[in-house]
């Protein structure tokens, strides 16, 4: 597909619960910015036919990368800056000006943005899943100086090659295992979005002061969250990673810094 106007858009299977299209649609209307950011359903079959066709549309700037190409899509793209060594997925793609595609990573800095200001030095996390956006939080968790991170996963011997190519101490558990003590849980699996199965997981373990972060956003208020804030325990919601991984892309692909001082307008747009 081509068009007269630049643009981006968000690729993945399924597509319909992403709301990057409503994010990066509200700062290109406030920037007065004449380009386009759509949604593209693209299979994995697809896939690389995908990347040679939009490599060829004059009109395209990049994409977003949801699930499940994360991890696929760093054999189709360049990757200058050791995304594939340091992370192991790639959530945004940007063409440059010489044609060439180049695959980078904006998932962990839009994970560690709301809880930057806690020190994480030294303590447990536990991550549910073990693919592209759980390896950007394992980054992340690292940069921020994380003791040791548990992963409940369905495959361990995927987890226990992530926490080996990331140098960081932890451990592997089953996903019906019953989950250690810990101060971060974080639910980086599609479980509990909107058409996935829920999320089925005992909270009891985690202490009183413990923080409970999902990366699902569809629906905004999952069942981990309010299995959280029934134990009074402080909760992150997806939309602040949504936001923030979106506003690094979003620089990337129209070359302007998204107005984020109409923060509170475009996070009531998301609710609704």
């Amino acid at each position: 597909m081509t068009t007269d106007i630049p643009y981006a858009e968000v690729i993945g299977d399924p597509i319909t619960q992403s709301k990057s299209p409503l994010i990066h649609k509200f700062w290109l209307e406030r920037l007065d910015i004449k380009a386009d950011y759509r949604a593209c359903h693209v299979t994995p079959d697809e896939l690389p036919g995908y990347v040679e066709q939009r490599r060829a549309d004059p009109a395209w700037r990049g994409c977003n990368v949801t699930i499940p190409h994360k991890i696929a899509m760093l054999d189709l793209v360049d990757d200058p800056g050791g995304v594939r060594e340091k992370i192991g997925a790639m959530n945004t793609i940007v063409k440059q000006s010489d044609g060439s595609l180049i695959g980078t990573n904006t998932d962990a800095a839009g994970f560690l943005a709301p809880i930057a200001d806690t020190d994480w030095s030294g303590k447990h996390a536990i991550l549910i899943g073990a693919g592209g956006a759980a390896r950007a939080v394992i980054f992340a968790l690292k940069q921020a100086g994380i003791g040791e991170i548990t992963i409940v996963a369905r495959s361990g011997l995927k987890a226990s090659g992530m926490l080996m190519q990331a140098s960081v101490k932890g451990s592997v558990l089953p996903m019906d295992a019953r989950l250690p003590a810990a101060d971060l849980l974080i639910n980086a699996s599609p479980l509990g979005m909107t058409g996935k199965p829920p999320l089925e997981v005992d909270l009891d373990p985690l202490p009183a002061d413990a923080l409970v972060y999902d990366l699902v956003y569809a629906p905004l208020k999952t069942g981990l969250l309010r299995a959280a804030k029934k134990r009074d325990l402080a909760v992150v919601d997806g939309l602040d990673m949504l936001i923030g991984q979106a506003a690094l892309a979003f620089e990337l692909f129209f070359g302007a810094t998204p107005p984020m001082e109409d923060d509170a307008q475009l996070r009531k747009l998301l609710n609704a």
